[in-house]
């Protein structure tokens, strides 16, 4: 077995990745490791070549692995010789040879503002559950928050006045949203009816409760968004994210630096934030005749 444990607390404690990150880099390190098991190699980090990295990469495409999960994987191997390197541990990372599997661009599903007014409108408000849920599409999509960011939500967060949230993103990382005077209005009428609510212990600060008083689950927001976009036929397949998404793709189009919408998403590259530019041709075409002095 590699003794992994070094680069484990690098990535955790000076990366801050998160859990789910971490777990990934061990899982693909772990499944190099059986695959050169498997062909009768005993070679450590420091042995592993470039061919042996392309061939691993095969292997598992020819076990059904889809070229954007190899993808994924060759990254958290990337940042494991990367570590090394940056170490003195080796003297050529194996992997800057090794082309990731062409992924394309998948353009994510968005709803339009019709939609949305729709998903929110079928929320049955007469329910216990019913504001809260409004107050949590509509801060969605206000914020374009992660699931993640959307559960993990404090009432010490919120400050309705200067018109902004703090979000905790990826790696705690902190930044402060811009909230819409309507997705204010939607939390102070949820408030109203968490309020009733008997809170576990320790729980006290979070915003998006239960029945149980405790805070919601990334899977229960995702039941909830499912249950609604089936109720009023929507044919998209539609997740959290893709309120993200919509709020990403709606600020573009209506003119927003993508700078300023970099900022907005807690992306940590601009080369993330660029998706979104590809969603609206026609909006670019006409920025690009407007401003480019050629046009004129």
């Amino acid at each position: 077995m590699w003794n992994i444990d070094d680069f484990i607390a690098y990535v955790k404690i000076e990366k801050s990745l998160s859990s789910n990150t971490v777990e990934a880099y061990i899982n693909d390190l772990s499944k190099l490791q059986a695959y050169l098991g498997s062909i009768g190699s005993t070679a450590t980090p420091q042995e592993v070549t470039s061919d042996m990295l392309f061939d691993f990469l095969v292997y598992e495409g020819k076990q059904g692995i889809k070229a954007r999960s190899q993808a994924r994987m060759l990254s958290g191997i990337r940042a494991f010789y990367k570590y090394l390197l940056m170490d003195n541990l080796i003297d050529v990372d194996p992997t800057s040879l090794v082309d990731a599997p062409a992924v394309g661009l998948k353009l994510p599903d968005v709803l339009t503002l019709h939609e949305i007014n729709e998903l929110l409108e079928k929320i049955d408000k007469t329910q216990t559950e019913g504001p809260r849920n409004v107050a949590m599409l509509e801060t969605l999509y206000s914020c374009g928050l992660r699931v993640s960011e959307l559960v993990n939500l404090k009432l010490s967060d919120l400050h309705p006045k200067e018109g902004y949230i703090k979000v905790r993103g990826k790696g705690s990382k902190e930044r402060l949203s811009p909230v819409s005077e309507e997705a204010i209005k939607k939390i102070k009428l949820y408030l109203i009816e968490r309020n009733k609510i008997n809170i576990a212990k320790g729980y006290e600060d979070f915003l998006f409760l239960n029945r149980r008083g405790k805070p919601l689950t990334r899977q229960m927001v995702f039941i909830i968004i499912k249950k609604l976009a089936e109720a009023i036929g929507l044919q998209k397949k539609i997740s959290p994210h893709t309120f993200r998404h919509s709020f990403a793709t709606h600020l573009v189009e209506g003119g927003a630096d993508l700078r300023a919408v970099q900022e907005m998403l807690g992306h940590e590259s601009i080369l993330t934030t660029e998706i979104y530019s590809h969603l609206d041709r026609s909006y670019l075409r006409e920025t690009i005749i407007d401003c480019h002095p050629r046009s004129k």
